[in-house]
C-alpha cells in the first residue's frame, strides 16, 4: 500500500524548491521596497513627480498609503510562502498581481522604478506557478 501511495506522489525537484524559496525572498524584498516607497510618499510629498492630466491622478500621500499597505501584504505573503502551502501561493500570486497593477498606475510618478517592480512581481508569479513548485495542502 505504501508503494502505491509513493508512486502517486510526484517528487518536487530541487529547482522548483529553490525557485519557490527565491520567489519568497524576492517577494519579501519587494514588500520592503513598497513599504519604503509608501513611507517616502507619506512623509515627503515633493519626492515624486506630480503629473498633469493623468487619469489616475491621486494625491501622492494616497499613493503612499497604497504602497505601504501593499508592502505589508507582500511581506505577509512572503512569510506564508515559506510554508509551501497552496493557500500561501495563491495569496502571493494575488498580492503580487495587485502590486504589479498599482505600480503600472504609478509609472508617471516614478517610471523606471515602477517598471522594475512590475517585472519582479511578474517573475515571482511565474516562479510560483511553475509545475511542482507548491504541494497541495
Amino acid at each position: 500500500m505504501s508503494d502505491h501511495r509513493a508512486s502517486n506522489q510526484q517528487d518536487v525537484s530541487g529547482w522548483a524548491t529553490g525557485g519557490i524559496s527565491f520567489a519568497a525572498v524576492v517577494l519579501a524584498i519587494l514588500g520592503t521596497f513598497q513599504i519604503l516607497d509608501g513611507l517616502v510618499a507619506i512623509f515627503n510629498d515633493d519626492f515624486y513627480i506630480r503629473t498633469e492630466n493623468y487619469t489616475f491622478n491621486l494625491d501622492v500621500s494616497a499613493w503612499g498609503w497604497i504602497h505601504l499597505l501593499l508592502g505589508i501584504l507582500l511581506l505577509a505573503a512572503a512569510w506564508g510562502l515559506y510554508s509551501g502551502s497552496t493557500w500561501a501561493g495563491v495569496t502571493a500570486i494575488l498580492v503580487a498581481s495587485l502590486s504589479a497593477i498599482a505600480n503600472f498606475l504609478f509609472i508617471p510618478y516614478y517610471p523606471f522604478w515602477s517598471i522594475l517592480v512590475i517585472a519582479l512581481n511578474l517573475w515571482v508569479i511565474w516562479a510560483i506557478t511553475r509545475p511542482g513548485a507548491l504541494r497541495p495542502s
